[in-house]
């Protein structure tokens, strides 16, 4: 699967106004799978990875990087899109380092897929993989400041090995087929 082209440039005066709607509805996902979520403390448990992944992998570098910084903007200005609540106090809070990680997967897995990754369904196993993990080296660093590193990781990171394992798997799956549909879809 390609990064999703939107518009030519030049094609219109309102050509700004599908990517944009693209990294809103983005970053409203991105909030609307935080509410699913197994509450457990300090970090909760979500969907939020696995629409991570799949945006990222689906927008590329500029649009999903574009789709997480509008969702942390939304977050930062207090609105409750996180799992639970908003503002700079709670993105300061445990759960921090785990939000700065989703930039820096997008960021990641979108520079993979720019470079051909959806081709080969190991390197995009592999950068799908490596993103997941650049959520939580941050995330468990940075929790580790209010737990210290052996609690960060029994209750920030060991919990949820199994399924972010799954949830890689099911994003994989998710942009293989979504990239046969769109192969499917241009030879009509």
């Amino acid at each position: 699967m390609t990064p999703v082209t939107l518009s030519a440039p030049g094609r219109s005066r309102a050509g700004w106004l599908v990517p944009v709607a693209v990294v809103l509805g983005g970053s409203w996902l991105l909030a609307l799978s935080a509410r699913i979520s197994v509450p457990m403390a300090p970090v909760p448990m979500t969907l939020q990875t696995l629409a991570l992944l799949v945006l990222a992998g689906g927008l590329g570098l500029r649009l999903g990087t574009a789709t997480v910084l509008a969702y942390l903007g939304q977050g930062a200005l207090g609105l409750p899109v996180f799992a639970a609540g908003g503002g700079l106090a709670y993105m300061m809070g445990p759960t921090g380092g785990f939000l700065l990680g989703f930039l820096l997967a997008a960021m990641l897995i979108g520079w993979a897929v720019d470079r051909g990754a959806t081709r080969h369904g190991l390197l995009l196993l592999a950068a799908l993989t490596l993103g997941h993990a650049l959520v939580f080296v941050p995330g468990v660093l940075w929790l580790a400041t209010f737990t210290g590193l052996p609690e960060a990781w029994a209750k920030g990171a060991a919990p949820f090995l199994l399924g972010s394992a799954v949830k890689t798997a099911l994003a994989l799956m998710l942009l293989l087929a979504g990239q046969k549909l769109t192969r499917r879809i241009g030879g009509l």
